[in-house]
């Protein structure tokens, strides 16, 4: 049976995120059904153009498993990940991808440049779209919609 609960988690670090005043968007690393990384998008708040929440979740859960490799791990993300992110879970070796909200103008899994489909590309997760796709999608409009003042 299919368990969408670590949407949830990462939809609270999404939350956490708009609230620092990051854009809205949350991972989770899941192993064996437990979560062991969880991470909110932090360029501002670390001045760091990288810090990515699938990023950040990526290098936690690499950090505490003490390996490179996480072949045994699925991300759980509010949104469709940029190339930077898709070439992270390529190279950590994620054997599943959930995300919520697609992403047209920056996504690189089902849009732009489809990375995993490329065949330079020399590990393709198992890619579960639209999981948490409508809460995922309301963050997003909702915090853009308030920096525009709408």
């Amino acid at each position: 049976m299919f368990d969408a609960a670590p949407i949830h988690h990462a939809l609270a670090a999404a939350r956490a995120a708009a609230d620092s005043g990051e854009v809205p968007v949350g991972a989770v690393v899941m192993r064996h059904g437990r979560v062991i990384a969880t991470a909110a998008n932090a360029p501002r708040t670390l001045a760091d153009p990288t810090a990515h929440a699938e990023i950040l979740a990526i290098r936690a859960a690499a950090q505490l498993l003490g390996r490179d490799r996480l072949e045994d791990c699925d991300l759980w993300v509010t949104l469709e990940p940029c190339a930077m992110c898709a070439g992270a879970i390529a190279h950590a070796r994620i054997a599943r991808l959930y995300y919520g909200a697609s992403d047209p103008k920056g996504g690189a899994v089902e849009h732009g440049p489809r990375f995993f489909t490329q065949p330079t590309c020399h590990h393709r997760p198992d890619i579960y779209p639209g999981i948490g796709e409508a809460e995922s999608a309301a963050l997003l409009r909702d915090f853009f919609a308030s920096r525009r003042g709408v």
